[in-house]
């Protein structure tokens, strides 16, 4: 965690930064979060994966965000942080956002969404569009048209799950980035500490499982429902979709539908860069980002 002089004073004073886990009664369940800063409301979706949780996906990039916008962090269910209700936890998510949004009282929001949460907002972006002003992806939207699928990250990460061992956790940390120095002690072992806790193993294994991923899949070829990509095209949001030139999760040619489809979408690409790119294109991903969504 950062240290709190790191974070601007009004930042630090009003939510005393990862100490001040809020919740809030849903009819989707407690839901838990962070609220940081003022103004525009920001609303911060995290990806999946061992260990994963909101704040390990945007503390590093909150300070900057937080100086310009009232930051919510929603922890999705099943993750280790809000409480887990069962079903699968990617469904569970699309129907977190909008009774969160009910219970805080806001009506309208800017949706910034890593992999998973990208997903999700684009849910959010379809079926709520009056209450979504801009939209931005991190990755692992789309679908493969060039790369084999599943992905090396994925593989690696349906690995860990059926077998969780410290060093299956570490082959997937490393895939999920270009500079494999930022795959610290630190980071191994928070990411570690929950990934093995047993009921969010347990919710990770009905979404990663091998069983329950081949099910998924015999699921969506026998289903006359179009796919999640295939429905891209009815998001009206302006949407920016950001990748890093270098994930080994979400290849790069997954991108191509969203970006064709979208009708109002832009991509930026960093280069030397993996599935992470808020936390390894931090410098850039701020700039690139503040300067999209302050284009009213």
């Amino acid at each position: 965690m950062p240290d709190a002089s790191a974070f601007p004073a009004h930042v630090t004073n009003h939510a005393h930064v990862e100490n001040d886990l809020r919740e809030t009664s849903t009819p989707a369940g407690v839901l838990r979060y962070y609220d940081v800063g003022s103004g525009p409301v920001l609303l911060f979706l995290h990806g999946s994966g061992p260990g994963v949780t909101g704040w390990r996906n945007f503390r590093g990039v909150l300070p900057a965000f937080a100086e310009r916008y009232r930051c919510l962090i929603l922890e999705f269910p099943g993750f280790g942080v809000s409480d887990d209700v069962g079903g699968h936890p990617m469904v569970t998510a699309q129907g977190a956002v909008a009774p969160f949004l009910d219970a805080l009282g806001v009506d309208r929001v800017d949706i910034v969404g890593n992999s998973m949460g990208g997903g999700v907002g684009i849910n959010f972006a379809i079926n709520h569009p009056d209450r979504i002003g801009r939209l931005v992806t991190i990755g692992g939207i789309g679908t493969n048209i060039f790369s084999p699928g599943p992905s090396e990250g994925i593989r690696l990460l349906q690995e860990f799950t059926e077998d969780p061992t410290r060093q299956r956790l570490v082959d997937w940390l490393n895939s999920m980035v270009y500079d494999q120095s930022l795959v610290t002690e630190q980071l191994i072992e928070e990411r570690w500490a929950l990934a093995t806790d047993p009921e969010t193993l347990a919710a990770a294994r009905r979404m990663y499982g091998k069983a329950a991923f081949a099910q998924m899949m015999a699921f969506m070829r026998g289903s006359d429902a179009p796919l999640p990509w295939a429905q891209m095209h009815k998001v009206t949001a302006p949407t920016l979709l950001t990748w890093g030139r270098d994930d080994r999760v979400s290849p790069l040619d997954m991108a191509l539908i969203p970006m064709r489809t979208i009708p109002d979408a832009e991509l930026h690409v960093f280069p030397n860069c993996g599935h992470w790119a808020m936390i390894e294109a931090k410098d850039a991903f701020e700039s690139v980002v503040l300067a999209f969504l302050g284009r009213r």
